[in-house]
C-alpha cells in the first residue's frame, strides 16, 4: 500500500472528511477557483472541443503506437548520455533507484513534484534506508512534514490552513513561527534553497517525455524541478510508460491543454526541457542522468475496455469538477490519485480487491468526462469497474442475493407490481410528512443523513392504465 494510503474502512474515511469543516471549504473554495478559470482559459481558444479532440487524438495514437515510441524515446535518451531502467514493478522502481543511491553513496535527496514516486512509496523506503528526502515542492513539502498523501494532484495540501502550514514549520524551524504568507513562504524557500545546494541526488517525475528526441519535460510554477535538476550532480526522472508524446508539434498542443485545464493558465511559469546530462558546454546540470521508466499495472490496460486511461495527462481538471470530491475532498479515497481519475485508476493499478467502494464513489453525473481535456469516458469506466466487480464476485453476497431477487421479481409483471404496491403501502405507514426518516437494510445509511421521500400512492404503471397506455408499449 503506497505512502498515505489509509488503513481506515472507506465510509470511516468519507465520515472523517465529511466532519472536516475547513476541509470542504477549502476544496469548495478551490474547485470553483479552478473551474472558473479553466473556463475562461478555454473561451481563449475559440473551439475548445476541437482541441479536445486533436489531444485525444495524440493520445490515442501514443498509445496505440506506446512501444515504437517507448523504443525510440529510449535511444534518444541514451544517445543524449542518459541510462534508461525499465521497472516493470513498484519493487523494481526502488530497486533502481536505491542501486543507484548506493552506487552514488548518497546521502541526500532533494525531490520535486512525482505521483509516481508516490505511487510506489519511494520517500518511505529511501527515508528507512537512512537517506533524507525532501519535497521541494511548497505543498509536497507541506503534506510531506504532516506525513500525509497529497489529497489533490496539483495542489497537494489543499486541505491545510496557514496555522497548520506554520505549526508544521515551527516544528522544522525550532521555532515558533507565526502564521503569516510572507513568513512561512521565506522559511521554506530558505530551507529549500539549502537543501538543494546539499543534495546528492535530484528525483523528478516527468510531465512528458518527446520520443523524437529524448528530452523530459517538466512542468512547475515554483521553479523547483529546475533547481532539483540542476544543483545536484546525479538527476534520476520516474516516469509512467504512457507520459510520452511522439514531437514537439504534439507537446505543444498537450502543453496548452495541460496548463489551461489544471489551473487555467496559458502556460506554467516554468518549462523546463532536459535532453541528457551536462555536457562539457553546459553551464549547469547534473553529470548523470538516469529515467526509469515505470509500468507497474499500466501495461495491463492496454487492448482493452481500460486502454483510453493511459491517455490521462494528469491535469486534475476532472477533481475539479467532481460533486463527490466537493464533499470528501482527497484522503477519502484512499489512494494517491484522488477524483475520479483515482476512483479508476487505483482498482486498475491496484485491482478491485481492497477498493471496491472506489467505483461507486460517483453520482455518475458525467462532469468529469465532459472536463476531461483528452476526453477519457471516465463515468463509463466506472461503470464498466462496477460491471467487473459482479462478474469478479467482489460485492457482498447479500448484495448479490438482493439482486437476483429483484432480477426474478421484474420478469414478473404481475409480481413486480403486487411487490410495488406493498412496498409502498407498507413505507407510507411509516412514513412522517412524506418522508422515511428511518430505513432499516440498504435504506438505512441514506436515512442515518437525510430524509428519503415516500412513495407516491400511484405507481407509473397504475397511472399509464389510466392514461389509456399498453402494457407492450
Amino acid at each position: 500500500m503506497s505512502l498515505g494510503a489509509s488503513t481506515l474502512p472507506f465510509t470511516k474515511r468519507v465520515e472523517q472528511a465529511m466532519e472536516d469543516d475547513f476541509l470542504r471549504q477549502a476544496v469548495r473554495r478551490t474547485q470553483d477557483k479552478l473551474r472558473g478559470g479553466k473556463e475562461r482559459a478555454a473561451s481563449d481558444m475559440g473551439d475548445w472541443e476541437a482541441w479536445r479532440k486533436r489531444a485525444e487524438a495524440i493520445r490515442q495514437h501514443t498509445i496505440q503506437h506506446l512501444d515504437t515510441y517507448l523504443d525510440q524515446f529510449t535511444t534518444q535518451v541514451e544517445e543524449a548520455g542518459g541510462v534508461v531502467h525499465f521497472a516493470d514493478t513498484s519493487q523494481d522502481v526502488i530497486d533502481v533507484v536505491t542501486d543507484i543511491i548506493r552506487a552514488k553513496k548518497a546521502r541526500s535527496v532533494v525531490k520535486s513534484k512525482s505521483m509516481v514516486s508516490e505511487e510506489v512509496d519511494l520517500n518511505r523506503v529511501l527515508e528507512d534506508a537512512g537517506v533524507e528526502v525532501v519535497e521541494s515542492d511548497l505543498g509536497e513539502y507541506i503534506v510531506q512534514l504532516a506525513k500525509e498523501a497529497p489529497s489533490h494532484i496539483i495542489i497537494p495540501a489543499i486541505h491545510k490552513n496557514r496555522d497548520q502550514v506554520a505549526e508544521l514549520f515551527s516544528k522544522e524551524a525550532g521555532e515558533k513561527l507565526p502564521p503569516e504568507t510572507h513568513i512561512l513562504t521565506r522559511f521554506a524557500r530558505e530551507r529549500m534553497r539549502q537543501k538543494f545546494l546539499e543534495a546528492d541526488i535530484g528525483i523528478t517525475g516527468c510531465n512528458f517525455g518527446v520520443a523524437e528526441s529524448g528530452a523530459l519535460v517538466l512542468v512547475s510554477n515554483e521553479g523547483n524541478a529546475r533547481l532539483t535538476t540542476t544543483l545536484p550532480r546525479t538527476h534520476i526522472a520516474v516516469m509512467g510508460m504512457e507520459r510520452l508524446a511522439p514531437r514537439w508539434t504534439d507537446l505543444d498542443i498537450l502543453l496548452t491543454m495541460l496548463t489551461r485545464s489544471a489551473t487555467g493558465q496559458a502556460i506554467t511559469s516554468y518549462v523546463t526541457a532536459i535532453t541528457g546530462p551536462r555536457r562539457q558546454e553546459d553551464g549547469d546540470g547534473p553529470e548523470e542522468l538516469h529515467v526509469v521508466i515505470v509500468d507497474n499495472g499500466r501495461s495491463s490496460m492496454l487492448g482493452t475496455d481500460y486502454q483510453s486511461v493511459l491517455n490521462c495527462i494528469r491535469c486534475g481538471a476532472c477533481i475539479n469538477v467532481c460533486p463527490v470530491y466537493r464533499q470528501i475532498g482527497g484522503h477519502a479515497y484512499g489512494g494517491v490519485y484522488p477524483g475520479p481519475i483515482g476512483a479508476v485508476l487505483t482498482p486498475l493499478l491496484e485491482g478491485l480487491d481492497g477498493w471496491q467502494e472506489l467505483p461507486y464513489a460517483s453520482s455518475l453525473c458525467g462532469a468529469c468526462t465532459e472536463a476531461c481535456p483528452v476526453r477519457i469516458p471516465l463515468h463509463d469506466h466506472l461503470l464498466d469497474l462496477r460491471r467487473d466487480e459482479v462478474a469478479q464476485k467482489e460485492t457482498s453476497w447479500a448484495e448479490r442475493l438482493a439482486f437476483k431477487g429483484f432480477g426474478l421479481v421484474a420478469e414478473r409483471p404481475g409480481l413486480f407490481e403486487a411487490g410495488a404496491r406493498s412496498g409502498g403501502w407498507l413505507a407510507r405507514q411509516v412514513a412522517e410528512d412524506g418522508y422515511l426518516q428511518t430505513g432499516w437494510g440498504p435504506l438505512k445509511p441514506w436515512t442515518d443523513t437525510r430524509d428519503f421521500p415516500a412513495p407516491a400512492r400511484q405507481s407509473f404503471r397504475q397511472w399509464w392504465r389510466e392514461e389509456g397506455g399498453k402494457a407492450d408499449e
